[in-house]
């Protein structure tokens, strides 16, 4: 049955047939594409004849006929297409065209993260590429390498090139749709230790941040500013103390006693982080080494921080999580090598031959590193005075 032109309004999701191989496609989403099924020297193709309602049931069927007509001459209609208007853009200006599409009905800084994260990791491998080139195996090799270090964004990058092939194929510049569907299969599997602890996404720490910063001091609220603006592991705050730190360099010297690998991490202070600092020891009553205490001499325990999350009313999110906000942060906000971003964390290196190698503890860029990531969790705070109490 041929389609009317309700029905191209109101047709839900999946393919419409018009006759002779002209088909509606409407997406989940709602969008809806003409696509013209075609066999060329034994070959079946898909050809895009533009988006609804830029193109009209009348029009679709025009560019039908005038493609069949190609066929029967013996032309293939792709490379008609490409001599006749068409200068296929590159996978990074397709994708730009796509994010300014999308952008505008993004909220929050959504949009700035998508593109981000392309620039960081797909721009570099694939960018200059011709749209029409990226098909699964391209998209495969370009993942690999993060797949299973940042998993989270690696997975959020796979939907994102999936949206700009989408895109492509709707703007003409692609003859059939392309499957991510089988980019998996190609990778490893992401197993149960990349599921990490409930994190905040890194668009909202700022504005959580604000209103830490506002409440009332307590021991629980600056040991939890400090851990997330230094990005350790709960533990090294709760059982940090004085001798730790030279406040005059900007320098925490965790020993590696207290380390997950049992090896000394030096933390770069950024100025949030001294100023607190500084507050909590002229406040500190007692001769207690120990940075947070609720006694002189007894650490806090694992549930103060946690205590200051829930009395936000934040139930999802545990302290930890917030190493992974702050891997986030840099993997799509930042150029940060991985190995600087590793040293930051207190990461192992698998690898026992590099790890030999490896010797630089990259201070240098890991202060700027941590001064950025300060910048960033600090700016919705309210004026310099609630910034740094």
């Amino acid at each position: 049955m041929s389609l009317t032109a309700l029905k191209v309004k109101t047709a839900p999701p999946g393919r419409h047939g018009d006759g002779r191989g002209l088909y509606l496609v409407v997406k989940d989403s709602g969008t809806r594409s003409w696509v013209l099924r075609i066999q060329h020297r034994g070959r079946r193709r898909d050809l895009g004849l533009g988006p609804f309602p830029d193109v009209s049931l009348a029009e679709a069927r025009i560019g039908a006929m005038e493609l069949r007509k190609q066929v029967r001459a013996g032309l293939d209609p792709v490379a008609e297409r490409r001599r006749g208007n068409a200068v296929i853009p590159s996978f990074e200006a397709a994708a730009r065209d796509c994010y300014d599409a999308l952008k505008e009905g993004w909220k929050n800084q959504r949009h700035a993260s998508w593109i981000s994260s392309l620039e960081n990791h797909v721009f570099p491998a694939i960018g200059t590429l011709p749209v029409e080139e990226v098909d699964s195996a391209v998209v495969r090799d370009v993942l690999e390498p993060i797949w299973l270090t940042i998993p989270d964004t690696a997975r959020r990058i796979l939907q994102r090139i999936g949206a700009v092939l989408d895109f492509a194929h709707i703007r003409g510049w692609l003859p059939n749709e392309v499957s991510l569907r089988s980019v998996r299969k190609g990778l490893p599997r992401q197993t149960a230790t990349t599921n990490h602890l409930a994190a905040m996404h890194y668009n909202e720490v700022p504005a959580f941040m604000a209103k830490l910063t506002d409440l009332p001091p307590t021991v629980g609220r600056d040991a939890l500013r400090l851990t997330i603006l230094t990005a350790v592991r709960s533990n090294e705050t709760r059982l940090a103390t004085w001798p730790e730190f030279d406040l005059r360099k900007a320098l925490w010297t965790i020993p590696g006693a207290r380390m997950k690998m049992n090896e000394p991490h030096i933390v770069p202070l950024s100025r949030p982080a001294i100023v607190l600092l500084r507050r909590v020891k002229r406040e500190r009553s007692g001769n207690s080494d120990l940075v947070f205490s609720v006694s002189s001499d007894k650490p806090i325990s694992d549930m103060t921080m946690i205590k200051v999350l829930r009395d936000m009313d934040i139930e999802q999110v545990t302290v930890h999580g917030f190493r992974s906000s702050f891997t986030d942060w840099v993997a799509e906000e930042t150029d940060t090598p991985k190995e600087v971003a590793d040293k930051a964390l207190a990461h192992k290196i698998p690898n026992r031959v590099e790890a030999a190698y490896r010797r630089t503890d990259f201070l240098a860029k890991r202060r700027k590193l941590m001064t950025a990531w300060a910048k960033y969790c600090m700016k919705r705070a309210n004026g310099k005075a609630a910034a740094c109490n």
